[in-house]
C-alpha cells in the first residue's frame, strides 16, 4: 500500500466510507505500532520523549503533517509522553486517511 506516499482525500461528504472489516488487518500491518481501539473506530499510539520540550516539538511536527493532509489526530500531552488518536470523526469510523496520517508520522519519526 505504501500509505506514507499517499495523500488524504477530503472526507466531509456523505460518500466517504469506512474501511471494511476484511481489509482492516492489511492497514494495521502497515502501521504496526498503532493499536486498534476496542470499538474498532480509532487507532492510537503513545510516543515517549526525553522531556517536555521534546514532546512539544513532536506535536509541532505532527501538526505540520496533519495540516498538510487536512486530517487531524486527537493529541494528549503528559509531560514527556504524547498519545495520538486517529479516527475520521465525520463518519465515526476509520478510513484510509487515518492510516495515511499514521504512516506519515511513523515515517517522520524514522528521519528524526
Amino acid at each position: 500500500m505504501e500509505l506514507a506516499r499517499k495523500k488524504c482525500k477530503p472526507c466531509e461528504d456523505k460518500k466517504t466510507k469506512g474501511i471494511a472489516q476484511a481489509d482492516l488487518q492489511d492497514f494495521l500491518d502497515e502501521v504496526h505500532h498503532w493499536a486498534l481501539a476496542k470499538d474498532g473506530k480509532s487507532i492510537s499510539r503513545m510516543f515517549e520523549f526525553k522531556d517536555f520540550i521534546g514532546a512539544v516539538n513532536f506535536v509541532d511536527m505532527v501538526a505540520d503533517i496533519a495540516e498538510g493532509e487536512g486530517h487531524h489526530p486527537d493529541i494528549m500531552i503528559e509531560y514527556n509522553k504524547v498519545t495520538l488518536t486517529l479516527s475520521t470523526h465525520s463518519i465515526g469510523e476509520l478510513t484510509e486517511n487515518d492510516f495515511i496520517v499514521a504512516a506519515k508520522i511513523d515515517d517522520s519519526m524514522h528521519r528524526v
